[in-house]
């Protein structure tokens, strides 16, 4: 089917699983070649084979640690060498290391800073500068509703989810005259396989939180992320989406 997607080129970061696998599908669907990056190749092939069956164009896959600075920009280099641009870029990568402040490792603070904030950092600051070039291109985080109203176990995870916000904010403001959206994607509580860990009643307490009374899906999340890389949204920047159910409003 030929979209206004169709042709489009995309890095989709933390694409192995989840959302980010989810993402990359949708995009695909669309005609858009992706950039597979995250730290499990195999995990990575896997999406790209189901891309590839459904009809969509062929992936790339990049095995990379978002988290190192000088991979990071390596690994956004050689994709735009090899796929000859970048139109989309969609920052999903990210991990959890909860636990109460007090009882928090520095360890654990500064892996998830340094993947879920830090990673967004290089790897934005890396497809900028083509997108600059162009004078137009998307850029979509995905953040979290833990970001805007904390979540206790969680303040390594929402101070690295609320910094996003900021950094969207900022850079929408940095780039815009160049025709480059930037703009958040903020989850609720959603049906991955990191809350499948979760027992029955942990979830149930979850979705009594949720207006719409259900977890949501990969597919909500990467419907929005649709939305906001297409010529729809072209006038959408600096904001933050939530798909929450109402959880948060």
């Amino acid at each position: 089917m030929v979209t206004v997607m169709k042709g489009k080129i995309a890095i989709i970061t933390g694409a192995s699983q989840g959302i980010g696998r989810e993402i990359a599908l949708v995009l695909a669907s669309e005609g858009v070649r992706c950039g597979l990056f995250a730290r499990n190749l195999q995990k990575l092939e896997a999406v790209a084979s189901d891309i590839m069956a459904a009809g969509g164009p062929e992936a790339i896959c990049c095995q990379v640690d978002v988290s190192k600075a000088e991979a990071a920009d390596a690994a956004v280099k050689q994709f735009i060498e090899k796929a000859g641009g970048i139109d989309f870029l969609v920052n999903n990568a990210g991990c959890t290391r909860d636990n109460l402040l007090l009882r928090m490792k520095n360890d654990d603070w500064d892996e998830v800073i340094a993947t879920d904030l830090s990673g967004v950092f290089y790897i934005t600051r890396a497809a900028l500068r083509p997108m600059l070039r162009a004078r137009g291109g998307r850029i979509v985080t995905i953040t979290s509703v833990v970001g805007e109203m904390g979540n206790a176990g969680q303040s390594n995870y929402a101070a690295a989810k609320a910094g996003i916000i900021g950094f969207t904010k900022s850079v929408a403001r940095e780039v815009g005259s160049r025709s480059i959206t930037v703009n958040a994607v903020a989850p609720g509580y959603i049906d991955t396989e990191m809350t499948s860990k979760l027992t029955d009643e942990v979830k149930k307490a979850f979705v009594e939180t949720v207006p719409l009374a259900r977890m949501g899906t990969a597919a909500d999340v990467a419907g929005t992320v649709k939305f906001l890389v297409s010529d729809a949204a072209a006038y959408i920047t600096g904001q933050v989406i939530g798909v929450n159910g109402g959880m948060y409003m």
